[in-house]
């Protein structure tokens, strides 16, 4: 099935997003270093049954670029996607992964009523584990890898800023396995680096307010993620009121890339279980 796209007129404000299919809307939000594209197999499966949103965030693809003059927050990039939450309609699904489902967190405590359902593969939140004891190991990983890569970016070498983030998350030696024109595509996105960091760090939603989200949550986690990741899933399956934790033994943080067939079939089997 051809993957269709679209995207509003571009102003300032507004996010380049692709539409496909026909049903209840679901919203997709990508990971960092990455786009809407990321979603093209889930798109291609949901297509028949549901009507499928894929938007690109602040800086990435053909949405508006990070501004210059301010720090950015996850609330900057739900108001970026209201065009796409409104073209989805009432209620609808939403899908993050990575960056992407802590954005989706977000959205979900702006506007609980108008969720449906909730699949969110290890949302980076890391604010949570920092609210529960600050530079706590399961952090430190992450917050070294995202210093390492900025330090990188000041110094003008965005390819060896790619290669500290992605092995980190895919484990060393990802990077160098790559295809260049993946490559290239990521080191082009990590001048956003430090930005994802804060905006991920410093939230300040309380972990509490999520036990108030009684909307059916997948959970998804990757056994061989980094630990950052299941500490973040530990804080916040703990209170979710309606979540269900579904664990891939063989998958890791990058599994919605790596292994989509796996990971977009257990997202369609709780979009038509809800």
């Amino acid at each position: 099935m051809q993957f269709a796209s679209q995207h509003v007129e571009m102003l300032q404000d507004a996010p380049f997003f692709r539409e496909s299919g026909n049903g209840p809307g679901v919203v997709c939000i990508h990971s960092n270093a990455s786009t809407s594209s990321q979603w093209r197999a889930l798109t291609d499966r949901l297509s028949p049954r549901f009507r499928v949103f894929a938007a690109d965030s602040i800086g990435a693809g053909k949405s508006p670029a990070w501004p210059a003059n301010r720090a950015v927050t996850l609330r900057d990039e739900v108001a970026l996607l209201e065009p796409v939450f409104a073209a989805a309609g009432h209620p609808f699904f939403l899908v993050g992964h990575s960056y992407g489902a802590a954005v989706a967190l977000i959205a979900a405590l702006s506007f609980p009523d108008r969720i449906r359902a909730m699949v969110l593969y290890e949302p980076t939140l890391f604010a949570v584990l920092e609210q529960e004891s600050p530079a706590q190991p399961a952090a430190n990983g992450i917050r070294s890898a995202a210093d390492d890569a900025a330090k990188s970016i000041r110094a003008n070498d965005p390819m060896a800023a790619g290669e500290r983030f992605i092995d980190y998350w895919m484990g060393d030696g990802a990077w160098q396995s790559m295809p260049d024109a993946r490559r290239a595509q990521i080191a082009g996105s990590m001048h956003n680096v430090a930005g994802w960091a804060r905006a991920l760090f410093t939230e300040p939603t309380p972990l509490r307010d999520f036990a108030g989200l009684d909307i059916p949550v997948l959970y998804v986690l990757g056994a061989r993620s980094p630990a950052s990741t299941h500490g973040v899933a530990r804080l916040l399956t703990g209170v979710l009121p309606s979540v269900t934790v579904l664990e891939f033994t063989d998958l890791g943080h990058m599994g919605p890339v790596t292994h989509p067939d796996v990971v977009n079939e257990a997202v369609e089997a709780f979009l038509l279980r809800n």
